[in-house]
């Protein structure tokens, strides 16, 4: 498996496109809203074209979308850093297909944790939810996966300690990333399939 193949790399691609084309070209609208208002995770609110919009009001992409979204370059760039740095070892590790899987579970649980905890009219923008499934996964693979276990763990209390502590920082999407990650390679316990840990060429 080829790094530039890897879903990893193509997803931090896709992230980083949107982020560009949502800040630098504003004028790419939908449904009279620029790229980062139809794509961010919201409850329910009043945007400024006069509407209510939001996953309760039936845009239900948002729950997905919002890996799309950041709030500025610094963001973007620390996720990406750590996507790029987790996502290469739990790709390799379960294969395509089942890494898909845990990014999917852990975006879906990150999203409704921030739609149901937080207030209604907040957005919540990132992929840091979907990345804390990441650690989720690896906490269930355990010292089957060639980490140093006690640095993944270190690295992850490190992490939600930043996120309880700075302002502004959906934490809840984070514990709900976490936990969806972590239920999603327990799912895939009970399928077993040999581990396809690849060096990459």
């Amino acid at each position: 498996m080829k790094l530039k193949n890897s879903l990893t790399t193509n997803l931090i691609v896709v992230i980083s496109g949107f982020f560009i084309i949502a800040n630098y070209a504003p004028k790419i609208t939908w449904g009279g809203l620029g790229l980062q208002d139809n794509l961010l995770l919201i409850n329910k609110a009043i945007f400024n074209d006069g509407r209510i919009h939001g996953v309760f009001a039936g845009e239900w992409w948002r729950v997905f979308t919002v890996v799309l979204t950041h709030a500025s370059w610094i963001h973007l760039g620390m996720n990406m850093l750590v996507l790029f740095q987790l996502g290469t070892i739990v790709e390799r590790f379960y294969g395509l297909t089942r890494y898909a899987f845990i990014l999917l579970i852990s975006t879906v649980g990150a999203s409704f944790a921030s739609l149901w905890l937080d207030p209604s009219n907040q957005p919540s923008v990132g992929a840091s939810g979907m990345i804390f499934g990441l650690f989720g996964a690896m906490v269930i693979a355990g010292k089957r996966m060639p980490v140093q276990y006690g640095q993944v763990l270190g690295y992850l209390a490190l992490n939600l300690v930043i996120g309880f502590t700075i302002p502004n920082v959906d934490w809840h999407a984070h514990v709900g990333g976490l936990l969806g990650g972590a239920l999603a390679a327990v799912v895939l316990r009970a399928f077993p399939k040999r581990p396809v840990y690849q060096s990459w060429e």
